[in-house]
């Protein structure tokens, strides 16, 4: 059986997806500074360290096909990292939800899996994440975009490849279907992370509006 194309993943699982993200649109007014923090520190937390799922993935890709979409997500994703900083910075620090908030553990542990995933000698698995990382980062772009209007941080444009060459990709490298088999799961776990991500920040906002 032949695997769901790129887009397909993308569409299903990716943070558009989500309904905490379908929540926010286009408009972040109904979040609080808190809620804010909380998307700018817990994203930081899981994709701010260098090296991340794109530098790893670099090390383990040896296709010439990607070269060069490489090379752009690298420097791209490093100009991110940069704006994800001051955007935590200029956000303020999170506030515990309980007395016994155990999100950061939860996330640390969700940046763990990400670094095995993205460090996987499975061929293709590795690949399969930068990809759907950087395709679902267009999404969590905008809304980071609207964040640093809200708290007056500028946020120069996005440097990563763009959709269409992030697609591209993945079909040009899925050349046998073990291939597609293991970019697919590599694409799969990482959304999968940025959904759990979603999730947890949602539940936080909502104990906090439950208070």
């Amino acid at each position: 059986m032949r695997q769901p194309g790129f887009a397909g993943l993308i569409d299903t699982y990716g943070s558009d997806a989500v309904p905490y993200v379908q929540l926010m649109g286009e408009d972040l007014s109904q979040l609080s500074g808190a809620d804010i923090a909380d998307i700018v520190h817990f994203l930081c937390v899981l994709h701010g360290r260098h090296p991340g799922v794109i530098d790893h993935a670099a090390t383990k890709t040896v296709d010439d096909a990607a070269r060069e979409w490489l090379i752009q997500a690298t420097d791209g994703f490093a100009a991110e990292r940069a704006l994800l900083t001051k955007l935590t910075v200029a956000a303020g620090p999170i506030s515990g939800v309980s007395l016994d908030d155990q999100s950061n553990a939860a996330v640390l542990g969700q940046r763990k899996a990400l670094d095995m995933l993205s460090q996987s000698e499975r061929a293709g698995c590795a690949i399969g994440a930068a990809i759907a990382l950087v395709a679902d980062w267009h999404c969590i772009r905008h809304i980071l975009e609207q964040i640093a209007l809200r708290i007056g941080v500028e946020a120069r444009a996005s440097i990563l490849p763009n959709v269409e060459q992030t697609a591209a990709l993945s079909e040009d490298l899925a050349a046998t279907p073990a291939l597609e088999r293991a970019l697919n799961f590599g694409a799969e776990q990482l959304l999968n992370q940025h959904r759990g991500l979603w999730q947890l920040l949602e539940a936080r906002r909502n104990m906090r509006l439950s208070r």
